[in-house]
């Protein structure tokens, strides 16, 4: 999804056309490179006993059709002059002489089209109606799920429909409204002492919501929480789980809103929560990138070891919102994108901040040392630069602690989240 949403921002930005088409039975396009033979099915005449069927194509069910397929389909393009994105292999772009600029987003068997070149879509078109059976579903409206609209403002993304089908399945638990997803105060942990719930109802609750965090960055945070007691939840993980449709309710159709704006800048938010874990006392980290000011991808994690102070921990997501920024400029590279100035990196430590402008070593970085030297490898190169942001306006703070209303509800509206079908 981190790069439907790019797309999503480069046709607010351009006022570029998002075509889908629907590819039918794709997984039988598939061609085979080794033998598999499966029973004769009914119907067929005459003596079949101890009689096979070799398979030339891949069909559904086989583990080898979904790579099968993708490989038919990468050929394909390729034969028509497109080139994979180095970024993402499942997108697919050509240039053209005149200027112009087609990409095609592959998933399983829906295809994303968006450029500006109306003469590549149209043979692209003519070439995929060649190969394979495809229905043209025009304007991009729905994709895994997810509602496309679109309004004077831009394109809004929501999964309201996944949000009201949600609540209706759990309505004994979404009766009650809260402002915020998750608790600020919470002090959820491993525990033996709290009785043990369902854990099969837990489980589906919380997968039910994880499927969410593709439009809902706000309730990330929450599902990172909960998500960690799949194993062994109790009746605090629970509560805390049913308070996240609780949240929902008052906001169900809440999405992200692609604007076009007079720039086109790559920046990220960073932040961590310094041992904020009770189980383990992991720092949470967390950060959101945003491409000419529309939120495009985030991530929010606990760190992999424990950090010996705030500083290293807000360090730490500074490597890893560096390398997203990476991975965005990827992208924008493979298709010829120029975006404004360096790319801004936005972090709330000061210490962090002079530890990466600093080169002189210091006794308590030696063993961060690899994260160290690439983000000051990237500053010198001019890549990034990297700005201080007061924590009252560090809007990854979402992503790595509980909120009081107001400020959450603050970071949330920055973040360019909007409900359109409440504002009409």
């Amino acid at each position: 999804m981190n790069t439907v949403r790019i797309l999503l921002s480069l046709a607010a930005h351009y006022n570029w056309q998002l075509l889908q088409y629907d590819v039918k039975n794709a997984f039988l396009h598939g061609d085979l490179d080794e033998e598999i033979y499966m029973n004769i099915p009914p119907g067929f005449e005459g003596n079949t006993c101890n009689k096979v069927c070799k398979l030339k194509k891949t069909l559904y069910g086989l583990k080898q059709s979904h790579r099968a397929w993708f490989s038919r389909f990468a050929k394909v393009m390729k034969e028509s002059r497109y080139k994979q994105s180095q970024g993402d292999h499942t997108l697919f772009i050509k240039h053209s002489a005149t200027g112009g600029v087609t990409a095609l987003l592959d998933y399983v068997d829906d295809i994303i089209v968006i450029g500006n070149d109306e003469i590549e879509k149209y043979e692209v078109k003519q070439r995929l109606t060649t190969e394979f059976e495809i229905k043209e579903l025009e304007k991009l409206k729905y994709f895994l799920g997810i509602k496309v609209a679109y309004s004077t403002q831009g394109i809004f993304i929501s999964q309201q429909k996944y949000v009201t089908d949600l609540l209706a399945k759990t309505r004994k638990i979404g009766r009650k409204l809260v402002s915020t997803p998750i608790d600020p105060n919470h002090k959820l942990g491993k525990t033996k002492e709290e009785s043990v719930v369902d854990k099969i109802m837990y489980q589906r609750l919380v997968s039910r919501l994880i499927y969410l965090a593709h439009t809902r960055p706000d309730i990330a945070y929450s599902m990172s929480v909960i998500n960690q007691f799949m194993h062994d939840p109790r009746e605090p993980h629970l509560q805390a789980a049913y308070r996240v449709p609780h949240y929902l309710k008052g906001n169900p159709g809440k999405g992200i809103l692609f604007k076009k704006n007079n720039t086109l800048a790559l920046e990220a938010y960073t932040d961590a929560d310094y041992a904020g874990s009770l189980v383990d006392r992991r720092s949470t980290t967390g950060y959101y990138t945003f491409l000419g000011g529309n939120l495009v991808t985030w991530r929010n994690k606990k760190q992999n070891v424990v950090a010996r102070s705030s500083a290293e921990s807000e360090f730490r997501v500074i490597a890893q919102g560096l390398c997203e920024l990476l991975w965005l400029k990827i992208i924008l590279d493979d298709l010829r994108i120029k975006w404004d100035s360096s790319m801004k990196l936005y972090c709330d430590n000061k210490s962090a901040i002079n530890i990466a402008h600093n080169p002189i070593q210091h006794n308590r970085t030696k063993h961060i040392e690899i994260d160290r030297h690439f983000i000051k490898e990237k500053l010198e190169e001019g890549v990034v630069c990297v700005f201080y942001v007061p924590s009252e306006h560090q809007l990854a703070n979402i992503l790595t602690k509980g909120l009081n209303g107001s400020m959450f509800h603050y970071l949330v509206f920055k973040l360019g989240m909007e409900d359109i079908y409440f504002s009409a």
